[in-house]
This record gives C-alpha cells, structure tokens and sequence, in this order.
C-alpha cells in the first residue's frame, strides 16, 4: 500500500526539527560561545515551538525535564564531588595512584582502571562510578605525566557497558521485566558480551587517545603530600569502595529479607546511592585523618569548593534533562520507533536500530531503552526470539553515539576539559563502539544459543 506525502512528511518532520534543534544547540555553543545552559534552553524551547507544543506544555516540559533530571542525580554528583575532594585532600589518591603504579606498572595501568571500572560498574550507577574512579585516574595521569583521557577512557568504557548492558541498572532491569527474560541469564549473557566489547572500545580504541594532551580540569588532580602525612593503603582503598560495599550488599542482601520488615528498609536505605556516599563522607573524614590536619571550618570550605566546582555541570544537566523531555513530550521517540517496528530486518537488529535512533535523537540511554521496549515486546509473541539476547541488543542500542543532549557527554567533557571537537572524537566513539561490538556479540551469540 502507498503511502501519502502527507503521511511520510508527518512522521519525517519531527525527526528533521530534531536534528535541526541539536546543529543549533552545537553551533549556538561552540561558534556563538554561549553558556551550554542558555544554549540548551533556547535549543529547547525551538524544538518544541516547531513541534507545535503549546507554550503552557513545553514549559511545563522543560521544567519537569530540568527537574526529574536534577532530583535524580544531582545529590549524587554534588556528594561525588565532595568525596573526591577529600580523597585528594587527604592523600588517598595519591596512595592508591602510587600503588597501581606500583602493583601494574605505568604501562598496565589504564588495564587496571578497565577491570576497576567493570567491577564497579556492576553495582553502581554511572554516574557514582565515574565520581568515585575518575579523579583517581586523573591523579595517576598527573603523576605519571600521561595524557588523563589515555589512561581513564578504558575506566569509562567499563562504566558504560555496565550500564547499558547489564541488570541491575535501570533500562536493562526494566527491560527485563518487560520483554519476561530471566535476570540470571541476561547477565550472564551479557558478560560474555561486555568483556570484549570493553576490550575494543576501552583498550584497543583508547590506545589510540593518547595525543588529546590536554590538561584535565586541576579541581581533580589531587595535590603531592609527604609520605608521613599519607593515610594507610588499606584504609585508603576500604573509603573508597565503600559505596560500593554498601550498594552491592544491598542489592544482594534485600531479595532474601521479608517485605516490609525494619531489617529490609534499613538494608534498602543504606544502599541507596546518595546516603551510601553521604556515610563514606562521615567515614572518610575521620578514617582519612581529614580532621587531624583541618579545622571543621576548613573543611567546610573545601567541600563548598567541591560543590563550586561541579556548579555549572549540574546547570547543564538540567539544560539536557529539558531537551530530553521536550523531545518526549513532543513525540519523536514515539515516531522514530513506530517507523521501524514494522521493517523485516532481524529482530535483534530491529531493537538495537530503534534504541539507537531514540538515543541519539533524546540523549538518554534510560529513555531509549525503556521506550523500545513497549514496541518490541509484541514481537517476542511469536516465541522464536531470545529475550535475554534481546534486552542486550536494545541495551547496546541504547548506548549509541553519545553527544551533546547527553549529561555523560558533558561530565566528560567537563572533567578532562576538552574542546567540543575532541569530546566528540574520544567520548562519543568510544560510546559508539560499545554499541556497535554489543550488538555484534548478539549475533554471534545468538548462533550458539
């Protein structure tokens, strides 16, 4: 049956306006020179004009967007930010950094921070992850005169792979549920597929990053102190993992309790992301030696830097958070994925396709995957398709080509102080490679299972 102008003309204009309102958004920033927060807004606010939202929904749109995206994350980033400032300020980094080094190796150790990474991106949200691991990594760089992006970008690929593959992370939890795969398998499933995408895009790819030079944000590089003023390694590593600690045996220790008992609430409470880095910040002060070389007043103040220095970041979150939910609200996710539904590619492929197109149109990962799956899931009817190969293939999906109306791209960016140009050269490859190697390790898997 043809299809009417009228009706391909409908479904191609939000798509159009979509990738009109990001080359605004990117030359608004990068030629006009505009704060990334205006230039969010006035992105936003054009791409819901020429979606024909009413001014009343868009704003309501871009204040929910702001909102739900700041509620979500940013106790987590402003507390990340305050651990790591005391990490540095005590020493801590240094420890662990002089450790790695010496335990791997200056050559080895950006393997060390791909393995760290995986590790802890198996409980931890990205964004956790990255506060807790990155300005070690920076430190390590710093004191072995490497390029930072060189020795973290394998840290990060762990961290990215994690999420979007993996349960118990959001997207591939509820992807879980919805397309009535079992959670043992998927993730078993997806290990067998994250370890090499890790490998091509942290450790091959990153090996090839080593000519971005340029200096990471100094906020992150933690100052040289003398060794008698060091805590021990031990004690240095233990604050560190802590959170980590903390949320794992949450995870682990919650499914075995009974609902609704004080044990279960108070298991579940302590996991939670935000008070689990707010009890290593009271741990850490002391088991540091934070208040032995620092006056209360004094720490305040450096946690007030911390804060400071993560300010404008936190802006731009909320400037993507309200892209995002403008181009939801607006209906191009929805677009997007009803017009591949019904193509006769393999299914597999199908999912990721539709995931990929959501992600990079929406920036969210999150968002990009749990919208796929209410159009996939009638697909798995028919009982000829893998659902654990194919939450992977729509995890994977969900990771494609990160850029400028993703939070990940600009906490990157915002960090190793990189120019628009080569955020895009390093971050949003090496994202686009670990979408692209998860939905290759799909097809080779599914030959075998």
């Amino acid at each position: 049956m043809a299809v009417c102008p009228e009706g391909i003309k409908q479904h191609l204009m939000p798509i159009v306006i979509t990738i009109a309102g990001i080359l605004l958004l990117v030359l608004l920033i990068s030629f006009f020179r505009l704060h990334a927060f205006i230039a969010f807004l006035l992105a936003t606010l054009a791409i819901g004009l020429a979606l024909h939202m009413k001014p009343a929904a868009l704003m309501n749109a871009v204040q929910t967007g702001i909102g739900g995206t700041l509620g979500s994350i940013a106790a987590i980033i402003a507390l990340g930010a305050m651990l790591g400032k005391l990490i540095g300020l005590s020493g801590a980094a240094q420890q662990i950094a002089g450790q790695m080094t010496k335990l791997f190796g200056i050559k080895h150790t950006r393997w060390a921070f791909m393995a760290a990474g995986f590790i802890v991106g198996l409980p931890l949200f990205y964004s956790v992850g990255f506060m807790l691991l990155v300005p070690v990594a920076i430190t390590v760089a710093s004191r072995n005169h490497l390029p930072a992006v060189y020795v973290a970008l394998p840290l990060l690929a762990s961290l990215s792979v994690t999420q979007g593959y993996l349960p118990p992370h959001p997207a591939p939890l509820f992807l879980v549920k919805q397309l009535g795969a079992d959670m043992g398998t998927t993730l078993f499933y997806g290990i067998i597929i994250a370890v090499p995408a890790i490998l091509i895009s942290g450790g091959l790819y990153g090996a090839t990053v080593k000519k971005y030079i340029t200096k990471p944000n100094p906020s992150f590089i933690a100052a040289t102190l003398p060794a008698e003023k060091l805590p021990a390694v031990s004690i240095s590593i233990f604050t560190i993992v802590l959170p980590v600690l903390l949320i794992a045996g949450s995870s682990i220790a919650a499914p075995m309790l009974k609902d609704n008992s004080l044990l279960k609430d108070t298991v579940l409470f302590l996991g939670d992301a935000t008070v689990s880095l707010l009890l290593t910040i009271l741990f850490g002060i002391f088991s540091l030696g934070i208040y032995k070389h620092f006056s209360r007043q004094q720490i305040s103040q450096h946690f007030a830097e911390a804060v400071k220095d993560i300010a404008s970041l936190l802006l731009i979150f909320g400037g993507a958070g309200a892209l995002k939910q403008v181009l939801t609200d607006g209906g191009v996710s929805q677009v997007i994925a009803v017009g591949l539904q019904h193509t006769n590619m393999n299914p597999y492929i199908s999912g990721w396709t539709i995931a990929a197109i959501i992600r990079v149109c929406v920036g969210s990962s999150t968002v990009a995957g749990i919208t796929t799956a209410g159009f996939i899931a009638p697909v798995l009817a028919g009982g000829h398709i893998n659902p654990n190969l194919m939450v992977l293939s729509i995890g994977a999906g969900s990771m494609m080509f990160s850029h400028v109306n993703d939070t990940g791209f600009w906490l990157f960016r915002e960090y190793f102080q990189l120019s628009l140009k080569d955020t895009i050269k390093t971050w949003s490859v090496m994202d686009t490679l670990v979408s692209i190697t998860g939905l290759l390790g799909v097809l080779v898997l599914s030959g075998f299972v």
